[in-house]
């Protein structure tokens, strides 16, 4: 339906350059196709959530969407500029916008470094703005934080899975980890594609590289 190899501006573009928003935001189903639970607020008060960016959203969603512990999961942009963007406007990459999974997850049954493991191990993350094939700014790496205890520990597991990466020739990592801004949706068809097309894309690759979290976190 949609060829996802191609290569895409690797600059994000000044406030100045970047396209204008969009008055609507996206339409879409607000319950997760695979599971039935929400994937828009409000959820049960003792879910958490986490943003993630690594690569094609298609497959990185299937990834966090199958972990136990996690609530629902839902595919959209953040780290840009533009309002409301839609995929076209991500793609030409004048938003700023990574392509980024939202995931709610109760910290009672999964940690918050379970999901960093399976964000570090199942990507590059020293790719700058690409990601496999993928080329572009909206294939970068990137962890946006939605509390203080969440940026201390993704900065801290950045540097401990840089030692990993050392010890098997990488370079350093380019994964942009700063706080959530603005969360958009995707649009529909996006979201929960791998379910909705059991064929359909997924670039996802990891180094090989094992994360060794702190116990004590």
């Amino acid at each position: 339906m949609f060829l996802k190899s191609f290569s895409r501006p690797t600059d994000i573009p000044g406030p100045d350059q970047a396209l204008p928003d969009r008055a609507n935001a996206m339409e879409f189903n607000p319950v997760h196709y695979v599971n039935g639970n929400p994937i828009v607020e409000p959820v049960p008060g003792h879910l958490q959530k986490a943003v993630f960016g690594l690569g094609c959203f298609w497959g990185a969603e299937r990834l966090f969407w199958e972990l136990p512990g996690v609530f629902s999961t839902a595919v959209g942009y953040a780290g840009g500029i533009t309002a409301n963007p839609t995929y076209e406007d991500v793609c030409s990459g004048m938003t700023g916008h990574t392509e980024v999974v939202l995931v709610y997850f109760d910290p009672a049954q999964i940690s918050y470094q379970a999901l960093l493991t399976a964000f570090w191990e199942s990507h590059d993350p020293t790719q700058g703005m690409r990601q496999g094939n993928d080329r572009g700014t909206q294939y970068r790496s990137a962890i946006y934080t939605c509390s203080e205890a969440q940026a201390e520990q993704a900065r801290a597991s950045q540097a401990r899975f840089q030692e990993a990466l050392d010890e098997q020739g990488y370079a350093a990592i380019t994964t942009e980890i700063v706080e959530l801004g603005e969360f958009y949706y995707a649009e529909d068809y996006h979201q929960q594609y791998l379910a909705k097309n059991p064929g359909g894309y997924c670039g996802l690759a990891g180094t090989g590289a094992c994360y060794r979290p702190e116990e004590a976190e």
